[in-house]
């Protein structure tokens, strides 16, 4: 859904009912024009939902097929995976203008209106009945069910200005509609759908699947043309109790959404997502090198694997979304207090992603200061996977050999970059494989790089390493 206001109406579409049939203009049920353009856009090789990676294979063929066989859809998934992004970018497979009665509102079909007011209003005016043409984007209404929704807000509430001004409570012209007849000719979403009150899933039923719905008594025939799309975490939906049967089986399509199958495809989503820390003129520019990057994707993969980790609650994509930005931010903190033009994370900015890794995860462990621990252990696991992968071992020898005539080497935080180049007249094996992991002779990513392959070399255990907070000293094993 677009986070902009719509676009103006443009200027040559008709005014009135009669002006609308004589354009020769069609009124669809939703289903059906849903059911249209998704299949131009599939004819035509595009996708039906724009900025969402790693489903292709998987739950986009299912979306594609509940949309061609005009079925209302439930995303089953745990948090972070896309299920929201997905819900409204259902939009933009609308009619990019549709007309309504002017003034009516339940978005009533010129052809067939259903609210008592717009059926009066036809009734009187004819052909002459004014129009109001709505954008794409105001076609879709979405509700976070919590225990405390009422009916009123989803069906509606008596008025009592309307009873005020004279009118009986049995006259429909009393009613104050609610989300779901208001998303009439659009698409109505219910995010975490088992936390409606049974009671309310009953009349959220009803209004769907009756099509009538009693507030205050007074039974309204309400023929609404509704897509419905719910979200639910899987283990909520399943247990018995939660939802009723009778509206489950008012979906014609359960799909599973998942997480990024690999590091490559949440890299892709990173690097879409995530939004620079500084972006002003004089700030520093912010490199974050592809090995750094992957750190911060493996280490999400790592904890979905992780029996320390509560997978019910999930390792939501955005645990790498922050991670990133918060390493890059550290970097830039670091080039703003020493002065450097240039921002390249290295693996002493790592111990930054704790405090921004501990509020999207659930520790299984009560036991104090052990979370902290499991997190770093968590972000080596990432740094040896990623060394292993670009840094063969055995090349690395000489490196090792470097520090058998109690060579010391400080790296940190609170080092410059250029204290870096140093290193490298102190140990020349380092040049050939920093210059080739870091991409580049710049003295910000030659520090990463060197940080990196030292790190590496420790969690392999062919260097020592003593560490205080962001700082760290390395030395032979002899």
């Amino acid at each position: 859904m677009s986070a902009s206001f719509p676009p103006t109406t443009p200027p040559d579409l008709p005014a009135t009912l009669g002006e609308l049939r004589a354009s020769g203009w069609e009124s669809l049920p939703i289903h059906e024009e849903l059911r249209r353009n998704a299949a131009a856009r599939i004819a035509a090789g595009l996708p039906l939902v724009e900025r969402v990676l790693g489903f292709e294979d998987t739950v986009l063929p299912q979306i594609e097929n509940a949309l061609l066989a005009g079925h209302d859809i439930i995303l089953l998934g745990e948090r972070g995976q896309a299920k929201t992004r997905i819900v409204r970018s259902l939009t933009s497979l609308l009619d990019e203008w549709l007309p309504e009665i002017a003034g009516s509102e339940i978005r009533d079909d010129p052809y067939n209106p259903v609210s008592r007011p717009a059926r009066d209003l036809v009734a009187r005016e004819g052909d002459r009945t004014p129009l109001h043409w709505v954008h794409r984007d105001t076609r879709f209404s979405e509700k976070l069910a919590t225990p405390d929704t009422s009916i009123s807000d989803l069906i509606g509430e008596v008025d009592p200005i309307k009873v005020a001004e004279g009118r009986y409570l049995s006259d429909e012209l009393t009613l104050h509609y609610g989300l779901v007849p208001r998303s009439n000719r659009g698409i109505f979403a219910v995010n975490e759908l088992p936390d409606l009150a049974e009671r309310i899933q009953v009349g959220l039923l009803n209004v769907l699947e009756e099509r009538d719905v009693q507030i205050r008594g007074f039974t309204v025939r309400l023929p609404l043309d509704i897509v419905l799309v719910a979200t639910a975490n899987p283990e909520d939906y399943t247990n018995r109790g939660r939802i009723i049967t009778p509206l489950k089986d008012r979906f014609g399509a359960q799909i599973r959404t998942h997480y990024p199958p690999d590091t490559a495809t949440e890299l892709e989503i990173i690097h879409q997502e995530a939004r620079p820390p500084v972006d002003a003129p004089g700030s520093p520019t912010v490199e974050v090198p592809a090995f750094m990057a992957e750190v911060v994707a493996e280490l999400s993969q790592l904890a979905r694997q992780s029996p320390h980790v509560n997978q019910r609650s999930g390792v939501s994509v955005r645990l790498s979304i922050s991670n990133y930005e918060t390493m890059s931010a550290n970097a830039v903190r670091r080039s703003l207090r020493l002065g450097e033009s240039q921002a390249v994370p290295r693996v002493s900015d790592l111990g930054a992603l704790i405090s921004s890794t501990q509020g999207k995860i659930e520790i299984e462990s009560l036991e104090e200061g052990r979370e902290d621990r499991i997190l770093n252990g968590l972000v080596s696991a990432a740094v040896l996977t990623v060394f292993r992968r670009r840094c063969p071992t055995e090349e690395l020898g000489p490196i090792v050999a470097a520090f058998d005539d109690a060579r010391v080497i400080h790296a940190g935080d609170d080092l410059p970059a250029t204290a870096y180049s140093d290193i490298l007249i102190q140990v020349p094996s380092l040049q050939a494989p920093v210059l080739a992991l870091a991409g580049s002779e710049t003295p910000a990513a030659v520090a990463s790089a060197i940080e990196f392959i030292l790190e590496g070399l420790h969690l392999t255990k062919r260097l020592n390493k003593e560490a205080a907070g962001a700082k760290a000293t390395y030395r032979g094993r002899g």
